[in-house]
């Protein structure tokens, strides 16, 4: 018997992989979404969403993607995965996503293809929205400039594009690095740890969808989990994936609180 059997679930609860159906739309989730829903329906021109390691960022980003009505929104995730990204680079990669066929080799080609592009779009009734996750790594002047260059764009009185930002902390001092884009952020959103409360509900929510029963987790093993994770999504997978393939090779079909701290020391989370 393996271990989804052994714990009566259909499926791995807790994956860090994205996975929409494992949202969990903690009241703090839930409001972000709200505000970045209001910028891009009314072309705000920039939202920033920052939040520490684990918080979050990448699937509320892309459960904000799914959210948007493919009829109404030309929209595009692009996550940056390391820092040394050319304007160029950059611009290519926005247009291709939003539909430009064949992107040019200049920045100056790239430009004028998606203010071409962007009020085809405009015309057409849809609204072009681009988010970026990991954003904080775009650690230049000349990209910040950029992305306002793009936000100047309007057609008819409105915003040709909306940017929505995620990224670490430290977001903050990439956009001061135009300080005319700096002031152009329409809407700020920090995500935070989740609480106690929130914790246990997030544990138990994902054990639902997989199919898991009630109980599971002694109740008492929810404050362990939050002291050790620091109320951090990321670190509440880990910590309880590990904690159920333990129990399971122990044959306990319940997880108590010392088993959280054997495991939590096993990860070095006590440190």
């Amino acid at each position: 018997m393996g271990l989804l059997d052994f714990f009566h679930l259909r499926e791995n609860p807790f994956l860090i992989t994205i996975d929409s159906r494992f949202f969990y739309n903690a009241q703090q989730h839930a409001e972000a979404l709200v505000r970045l829903k209001h910028a891009v329906e009314n072309m705000k021109g920039l939202g920033v969403v920052v939040g520490d390691v684990g918080a979050g960022k990448t699937t509320l980003a892309t459960q904000l993607l799914e959210e948007l009505d493919t009829e109404a929104y030309e929209a595009a995730l692009l996550i940056v995965i390391y820092t040394e990204v050319t304007s160029e680079w950059m611009l290519r990669k926005i247009a291709l996503q939003l539909g430009v066929p064949t992107p040019g080799e200049t920045k100056t080609e790239l430009l004028t293809q998606l203010a071409n592009r962007l009020e085809e779009l405009s015309e057409s009734g849809k609204k072009a929205v681009v988010l970026i996750d990991e954003a904080q790594m775009l650690r230049s002047r000349e990209l910040m400039e950029d992305f306002r260059g793009l936000l100047n764009i309007e057609v008819n009185g409105r915003k040709a594009v909306t940017f929505v930002l995620f990224g670490l902390p430290e977001l903050d001092a990439v956009l001061a690095l135009d300080r005319p884009l700096f002031q152009r952020v329409a809407i700020r959103y920090q995500l935070t740890e989740l609480d106690v409360v929130g914790t246990e509900a997030y544990v138990a929510y994902r054990l639902g969808i997989a199919g898991g029963q009630e109980g599971t987790f002694a109740s008492d093993t929810f404050p362990v989990i939050w002291r050790y994770s620091k109320g951090t999504p990321r670190l509440i997978n880990t910590l309880c994936d590990n904690a159920l393939l333990e129990a399971y090779l122990r044959k306990q079909e319940r997880i108590e609180e010392a088993l959280i701290h054997e495991v939590a020391r096993d990860l070095r989370l006590d440190t």
